[in-house]
């Protein structure tokens, strides 16, 4: 029987598993890999991952990230030892934060000096490269860290990230191996992938079931907090069916990663990152695959609210300081245990429907909307702000449209008017490691080339995302996306965080200039069409009289296959 290598045998398993792409950035490490690739795509057409160069490891994440959230099928990144790495920065933060199941490959500088065995040290980087424990640069962000020893269970290793990856609550896995290792000669082998499948949703156990629903049926005020659960898209339909059988619950998003209640519902209360008064009011909160419900300095719940927590991570093993006051609480699955929850209150007989919450949710669900729409309208200068600019987007782009957002202090006014109402059309950054959503928005066009994907993010953070790297991507892999820049001249994150600490203080006084926060004079547009060798189209609005006109151009540029970037000058707070 001919013989093998370990990285042909790694892409092997990688494909066995259902992983289609790898996100790569190469280097001295890669050898064997680069001779894999090629061998692969001469031998395997059809039945091999699909390389997409990425000229930065940050952004080759954030595109594997952003293909796994749509789909919850893991993707692959492979970087270079541990400057490649180090690379990865921000990104493998927000994988972990936003449970996306990606496996990464790094090589390691090769252990031996005299040419004892193929794949030594040739390079005088060699020597520069080798750390004591490359693993640990990511570990605390991982499911799984390991390192591939031997050639001849090269599989298994994979599969075993793989399945750690994959089970709830899912995330990045780290794997390396020295080039010694992977230039082995190994004997050709399968594996069942059926050995290798990721843990089974857990359920609800009976008891918890009965508590939790009788304590809803029960509520006065209901509330559902939720964060992840619409990662599952069928639990976006199992909420919902909870909403409509108990009239009156209502269901607040804290933006997790995913949509999670549509907002044509009346029970919807909008996306809030942990204040909103009815985390103050309610009787009965349900905190539903969430990290941070609500922020207890500023917002918290009555103290005789009764609280119960259902998450597949309910104990948030990787935050050192955590914790929610509640009753009970359950390590389950979001959709198992709405299905649980759903029917025993329908299978109820003891339960009988207030109708008057129902229309009392109508009246306040309208009210809220047109709240929302009044604080939208144009400044009478016509200048707009965020809100304004998103409604205007609503109406124009097709209604599948998945929305990749990043921006930050302006996200609740997005979320208000974009109003998302599909499972998997809202992704936003799982975590605070800014610069995701440009590769990440490359990967969802990537993982759906059929849907028009938009890319709303914040002037500060455009720059994180490396654009000189998406772009080039973009182009080169014919993946065109909107890209909608909000220029509010700089990072108003810091001044927020610090009017919170000090409302007072020496630097509520000053502009951002002073508080070193300002950015002004990039050609946000301009930039992104330089990166993609003048194939992008760049539109700037400053005012209602510009901004239809330059939407629909930027959509028709999408729509015939090149990428548009508009730079959107939005007034603050609205």
């Amino acid at each position: 029987m001919p013989l093998t290598s370990p990285q042909f045998a790694f892409f092997e398993a990688l494909w066995e598993y259902g992983v289609s792409h790898c996100f790569v950035n190469l280097g001295s490490d890669h050898p064997s890999i680069i001779e894999a690739m090629v061998k692969g795509q001469n031998e395997k057409k059809g039945q091999f991952p699909r390389i997409i160069t990425c000229p930065n490891e940050m952004v080759a994440l954030s595109m594997a990230d952003g293909y796994a959230r749509l789909t919850n099928k893991p993707q692959a990144v492979i970087v270079h030892v541990d400057v490649g790495t180090q690379g990865l920065g921000a990104a493998i933060h927000n994988a972990s934060c936003g449970r996306a199941p990606v496996l990464i490959f790094a090589g390691l500088s090769p252990f031996t000096i005299e040419g004892e065995s193929r794949g030594s040290r040739t390079e005088y980087i060699h020597w520069i490269q080798d750390v004591p424990d490359q693993k640990q640069i990511v570990a605390q962000y991982c499911r799984y860290v390991g390192e591939i020893k031997s050639g001849k269970n090269v599989k298994q290793m994979v599969m075993r990230a793989l399945q750690w990856a994959t089970s709830a609550p899912m995330g990045p896995v780290y794997l390396c191996g020295a080039r010694e290792v992977m230039e082995e000669d190994i004997s050709p082998y399968e594996l069942r992938r059926e050995h290798w499948e990721a843990v089974e949703p857990s359920a609800l156990s009976e008891k918890g079931v009965k508590r939790v629903a009788d304590a809803l049926m029960g509520a006065k005020e209901p509330l559902v907090v939720c964060g992840y659960s619409g990662r599952n898209h069928e639990a976006v339909g199992a909420l919902v069916e909870l909403a409509n059988t108990v009239k009156g619950l209502r269901v607040l998003d804290t933006g997790g990663s995913d949509m999670c209640f549509p907002a044509d519902h009346r029970a919807w209360l909008g996306l809030r990152y942990g204040i909103d008064e009815s985390v103050k009011t309610a009787d009965v909160i349900l905190v539903l695959d969430c990290d941070v419900p609500w922020i207890n300095t500023i917002n918290h719940p009555s103290p005789g609210a009764e609280i119960y927590h259902i998450d597949s991570d309910v104990l948030k093993s990787q935050m050192p300081v955590h914790y929610i006051a509640a009753l009970a609480r359950y390590s389950a699955d979001s959709f198992t245990a709405l299905a649980q929850l759903n029917h025993y209150i329908s299978h109820s007989s003891s339960f009988t429907q207030d109708d008057s919450k129902w229309e009392s949710l109508r009246t306040s669900y309208n009210l809220r909307l047109s709240n929302i729409d009044r604080a939208a309208e144009p400044k009478p200068d016509k200048t707009f702000g965020t809100g304004h600019l998103c409604a205007a987007l609503r109406t124009l782009v097709p209604e599948d449209t998945i929305w990749a957002i990043e921006a930050v202090t302006n996200t609740l006014f997005v979320a208000d008017n974009i109003r998302a109402t599909l499972p998997g059309s809202w992704i936003n950054c799982g975590g605070g490691g800014l610069g995701w959503s440009g590769g990440g928005a490359l990967g969802i066009k990537l993982a759906a080339p059929s849907r028009f994907v938009v890319q709303i993010v914040g002037d500060g953070t455009f720059l994180f995302t490396v654009p000189a790297s998406v772009y080039w991507i973009s182009q080169r892999y014919q993946l065109p996306i909107l890209t909608i820049v909000l220029n509010n001249k700089g990072w108003n994150a810091p001044r927020r965080s610090l009017l919170l600490v000090h409302p007072d203080g020496l630097g509520s006084k000053v502009g951002n200039d002073e508080l070193n926060i300002e950015i002004a004079g990039p050609d946000y547009a301009g930039i992104a069409k330089a990166a993609a060798g003048g194939n992008c189209y760049a539109g700037k609005a400053e005012t209602t009289d510009h901004l239809e006109s330059v939407l629909k151009e930027a959509m028709e540029s999408v729509k015939a296959g090149k990428t548009a970037v508009v730079e959107a000058v939005v007034a603050p707070g609205c």
